[in-house]
């Protein structure tokens, strides 16, 4: 009886806590990330006031955000209002339920070591077997690639609402640019994760990391088109600039988020940056190897092995974190009728000619 509660509750729901609290305070300060840098880009130091150069400044606006008056405006869907931003974070946190951010033994000494204080030996073998199938995972499954898409997609309904519900028409206009934003680019993005699934041949992440791993290259370097446009359409899908015209503050104010306050707005601040660490996630376990540390196959380099897989999930996921605020910092926003056009007579058609080569190559040489 323990064993079963252990793992089938117990190890599950740790490893859920774990990954929750990780992101939601890699969140807090990927904001203060995002300031500094963009500081130094401007010339200025950024936040420097509360703490050592500023790092307890999440920790300030959290409870800032905690204490202000939560505003409803009087024509609006009260309902809808409330419950858009959690539509809006819930789906970026959910999806990490499927992200491999190590292997499947990552966890076996330090599991094994603390079963032993509730379990007697034969019994912590069964346990740290059944929980190594998804030791470096909350769970492997074999349509994860699917499961991302289709629940990536839900997040986007928090913007729509959220902009429907406050009865304005600077929210209204945000969410309407979103739907159009979200149709226009989520259809590229499918076809690029296609062309990763004919490589592969698994629509599980996990098994796409351990096939790189097998093939000793990264499928960055089988797929580099595929690549960029993923990259570029996980900006468009996130509503980070260049491509924010929901938000647009010199057009619209603040878009969707216009009539929010208090703690709502909080959420929506976090789904914005939850999902900036679950495109890179995507990005980095489809193309970047995952937990693998470079040239995994070669050798020589088998003094890397000592930096822990995990480190090296999180260092690839730091590097596209850091792409996305040096774009910010740096790229103008992209005018409406541009951003159409991009995503529908550029990016749409050189990743279905992408995919078509990749369907051609898989045909001739498999």
């Amino acid at each position: 009886m323990m064993e079963t509660i252990l793992i089938y509750a117990v190890i599950p729901f740790i490893k859920i806590a774990v990954v929750v609290l990780v992101v939601l305070l890699a969140v807090a300060y990927l904001s203060w990330l995002e300031r500094k840098l963009i500081g130094r880009i401007q010339v200025r130091l950024g936040p420097m006031r509360v703490g050592w150069h500023g790092l307890l400044q999440p920790i300030a606006d959290g409870l800032k955000f905690v204490i202000k008056e939560d505003i409803i405006p009087a024509g609006a869907d009260r309902l809808v209002f409330a419950l858009a931003p959690i539509v809006s974070l819930i789906p970026a946190l959910v999806v990490f339920s499927v992200i491999p951010f190590g292997p499947p033994n990552m966890l076996e000494g330090g599991l094994r070591w603390l079963l032993l204080f509730f379990l007697e030996p034969p019994s912590v073998n069964r346990v740290v077997e059944s929980a190594l199938v998804s030791g470096g995972f909350v769970t492997n499954v074999n349509i994860a690639v699917l499961f991302v898409m289709a629940v990536s997609s839900v997040g986007i309904l928090g913007i729509i609402l959220g902009g429907w519900a406050s009865n304005s028409k600077y929210p209204l206009l945000g969410a309407l640019r979103s739907t159009a934003q979200m149709i226009s680019y989520e259809v590229a993005l499918g076809f690029t994760i296609l062309s990763v699934i004919l490589v592969a041949q698994t629509m599980s992440l996990v098994d796409i990391v351990v096939k790189q791993q097998e093939t000793g290259v990264w499928y960055v370097f089988l797929q580099p088109v595929a690549f960029v446009l993923f990259f570029v359409c996980g900006m468009a899908e996130t509503n980070r600039l260049p491509f924010d015209l929901p938000e647009a503050e010199s057009e619209l104010v603040g878009g969707y988020h216009t009539e929010y306050s208090g703690f709502r707005f909080a959420i929506y601040f976090l789904a914005e940056y939850a999902a900036m660490i679950t495109i890179s996630s995507i990005a980095v376990t489809l193309f970047w190897g995952g937990w693998l540390r470079p040239f995994p196959n070669v050798q020589w380099l088998g003094v890397l092995d000592l930096v822990p897989p995990v480190i090296w999930f999180m260092a690839k996921v730091f590097v596209f974190l850091y792409i996305f605020i040096w774009v910010r910092g740096t790229l103008p926003r992209f005018r409406f009728d541009q951003l159409m056009r991009y995503g529908w007579k550029v990016f749409l058609p050189l990743a279905i000619a992408n995919l078509i080569v990749t369907a051609g190559v898989m045909l001739k040489f498999s």
